[in-house]
């Protein structure tokens, strides 16, 4: 009986522990992106993925995106219903315009949050190459 009930408890502390790590993210860091083997862009913000199709960029975007990206919106893209699914933009110019924009910008909705601004952390050059990387990755709704 004593033992039954010692594993129980030792059952339901280990739960705990394992919901603490699964549950206990906390913030988390952005990581950096080397993309010194990609052509170099510049300062100034493209409208359009000078990227796109780019096999090296796209190898590095897919790193990228699931260093920064995939905590959020699911590995893959594919969300998980918590934030956009990032499988159905539009490709090419079509979801270039809206992609670099909440990249750059981030969401906040009556001061909350949704998305971080990553303008400033991340270069455009990396974002650039998750932007290439999200194409090989696009569904039909």
């Amino acid at each position: 009986m004593a033992r039954t009930m010692l594993t129980r408890l030792l059952g339901v502390a280990s739960l705990a522990a394992m919901t603490g790590v699964v549950l206990g993210h906390g913030d988390v860091q952005p990581q950096a992106v080397d993309t010194s083997h990609l052509p170099q862009i510049g300062e100034d913000w493209l409208e359009k993925n000078p990227y796109r199709g780019n096999a090296d960029a796209i190898e590095l975007g897919s790193s990228a995106y699931n260093q920064n990206c995939a905590r959020c919106h699911g590995l893959g893209g594919m969300s998980g219903g918590i934030a956009p699914d990032l499988r159905l933009l539009p490709v090419e110019d079509e979801g270039d315009e809206w992609f670099i924009y909440r990249a750059r910008n981030g969401a906040i909705r009556n001061g909350v949050t949704y998305m971080p601004k990553f303008e400033g952390i991340l270069s455009q050059e990396a974002l650039w190459a998750i932007r290439a990387w999200l194409e090989t990755k696009h569904v039909e709704e």
